[in-house]
């Protein structure tokens, strides 16, 4: 517990009102208040680029004293205060969005972002922030959990904490609850994991280790230099919040902590309890994955950030062309680290990398918008998908990914250096602090003794494919084509469905949910919606009966259901000379040369 006895010009009280009725109430004491005096809620949350609108979940905004208050605009209020006296005033949010952007409360547990919940005071943000939690009547086995550090707590963590600006207030999210804890130290730094919603089979013993693998291996990349024998990282402890339900993914990376969903079949389980614990089942290392990327963010993002994030503008979008660089190149190295973790081995590790190139390679939108262009569109079109979206965009995730590929993979085969050597160079260079695409190029010329203009004109801003094939066959990865699916043949994304009822037999269809661009399915004339329901007088079930009915023709007449209406598409069939992508496998021809990339 930390005290001190100077008093926060800014105090924020939080109870939580009514768990059946997800509420939290707020009560925001300001000592020195303006004489019109503005408060904000932000509208979006670093690191989701996305503008969410916390303020639609903020009602009964009132003042203590009964000064006027006049809503200025969505999410800003203008209060007629007396300078000499302090202003408080009183307010409720709703919580019920169980993600790790938003807030949520009910019997069983609660969570939120300062961003949700948190007013900003213009003209005092970079003032000190106090927050106090009130603990539940109702749930006296609840704790807390949080980033901010304490001023005055008791053993399960309520009380009072403290933040020197609004922007570390708001970047440590708050875990309330019964839920388990467990800590281990990396580097000498300790860390702490909570799981709230964790199974009666899971591993947290398994988990911890795991993470510290990880957190080691992560903290040597950013801070191991030659003639240092102890690494220091940026942050003096770090928090992992765990959220794990019945279906669901995500994290999102704060200055000292990360909120996390995941399945609960995900997590690890203890020995004797379905399975064989000594193999690292998929959606375990599809966690711990994600655990590699948000702790990565520590470094990458959160502090070492685009120029455009030098300050948020919390009340509207913020724009960058380099989301590429910091979500892109943190995805190529969360699983690359691993790997040097221990966690996976070669054939895991490139069994990852060959899914995030197949994913690029059969989005035709890779060459429709390039990846510096996705970053700046990521407000308008990444998070929010349509039926169009695998036409006109590609992610920034994993063609920054391939980018970051394809930059260390050309480093080590021009001589000695190394994608590693340029972030932690990067590192360095910005003083872990804001960084423009200039300062990437200028890195990566003083490292290599060229430019690399060219590279970043074609694979930054370009939309011609990457030389990916043959960057891996120089370090000893050899490059297996094989088909694709079906559905991808066909230039289709499907659902099967089937309805279960009283007739004789399942209503089944195939729901069509995208129609790529120039391939078969777009030239018959499939949309969007439609209903597959046959073909050639044969009822699909399924899209792999199609060639089951199909027989040797070359063409076959589809019968679809759109807008309740029956149509009939003729629909030419995949042959070798029609299907323009394949899907890549990826193996090992020379461990020696493998080993010395994946090694670092």
């Amino acid at each position: 517990m930390l005290t001190s006895l100077k008093t926060a010009p800014l105090r924020y009280h939080v109870s939580m009102a009514d768990l059946h009725g997800h509420r939290f109430a707020v009560t925001l004491h300001i000592a020195k208040p303006a004489r019109q005096q503005r408060v904000s809620l932000p509208v979006w949350i670093p690191g989701s680029y996305l503008v969410r609108e916390f303020a639609k979940n903020l009602s009964g905004l009132t003042a203590a004293a009964g000064q006027r208050i006049t809503q200025l605009d969505k999410c800003t209020w203008q209060i007629d205060a007396d300078p000499k006296k302090a202003l408080v005033l009183r307010y409720e949010v709703y919580a019920f969005d169980n993600s790790v952007r938003t807030a949520w409360l009910d019997a069983n547990r609660g969570f939120f972002n300062g961003t949700s919940l948190c007013l900003a005071v213009e003209g005092q943000t970079d003032s000190l922030h106090e927050l106090t939690l009130e603990r539940p009547a109702l749930t006296p086995d609840w704790s807390v959990a949080t980033g901010l550090p304490p001023h005055q707590v008791d053993a399960q963590g309520f009380g009072s904490y403290r933040a020197t600006h609004y922007d570390e207030l708001v970047d440590c999210p708050v875990e309330i609850g019964s839920f388990w804890s467990g800590s281990f130290k990396a580097c000498g730094v300790a860390h702490r994991f909570v799981v709230a919603g964790a199974p009666p089979a899971f591993d947290g013993k398994r988990l911890l280790a795991d993470t510290q693998k990880i957190c080691e291996a992560e903290i040597r990349f950013w801070h191991s230099t030659p003639g240092t024998a102890k690494p220091k990282p940026p942050h003096k402890n770090y928090l992992f919040m765990l959220n794990a339900v019945d279906d669901g993914y995500g994290g999102l990376e704060h200055r000292n902590s990360t909120a996390l969903i995941c399945t609960r079949r995900d997590l690890p389980r203890m020995a004797g309890f379905m399975g064989d614990n000594a193999k690292l089942p998929e959606g375990y290392a599809t966690l711990l994955g994600l655990i590699s990327h948000e702790y990565f963010h520590t470094w990458n993002v959160k502090r070492l950030r685009p120029a455009e994030f030098s300050r948020y503008n919390y009340a509207q979008e913020n724009y960058t062309e380099l989301l590429w660089f910091f979500e892109g190149f943190t995805s190529y190295y969360d699983d690359l680290l691993l790997r040097r973790a221990g966690l996976i081995d070669d054939a895991s590790y490139l069994k990852l990398l060959a899914k995030t190139l197949n994913q690029v390679a059969q989005t035709p939108g890779r060459q429709v918008q390039t990846v510096a262009q996705s970053s700046f569109d990521a407000w308008t079109k990444y998070y929010r998908i349509d039926e169009n979206t695998p036409n006109a965009t590609v992610s920034y995730y994993t063609k920054g990914a391939v980018v970051a590929l394809c930059f260390d993979l050309t480093l080590r085969a021009e001589g000695h250096q190394t994608l590693d050597m340029v972030m932690r160079q990067l590192w360095q260079h910005c003083q872990a602090g804001p960084m423009t695409e200039a300062d990437f190029a200028s890195t990566l010329q003083a490292l290599a003794g060229r430019s690399f203009a060219d590279e970043l004109r074609a694979w930054v801003h370009g939309t011609q494919d990457l030389p990916v094939q043959a960057l891996l066959q120089r370090h000893g990865v050899a490059v297996v084509e094989e088909p694709v699916a079906l559905a991808q043949q066909l230039g289709l994304r499907v659902s099967e469905s089937s309805n279960q009822g009283i007739a004789p037999t399942n209503a089944s269809f195939i729901a069509i949910k995208n129609v790529l661009r120039g391939g078969l399915a777009e030239q018959a004339g499939f949309a969007p919606g439609d209903e597959w329901l046959g073909v050639d007088g044969w009822r699909l079930g399924k899209l792999d009966d199609l060639l089951l009915y199909a027989g040797r023709a070359t063409q076959v007449s589809a019968l679809v259901a759109r807008d309740k209406r029956l149509l009939r598409l003729d629909l030419k069939l995949p042959t070798a000379n029609t299907v323009a992508s394949t899907s890549w496998r990826l193996v090992v021809q020379d461990a020696a040369q493998v080993s010395a990339w994946l090694n670092g």
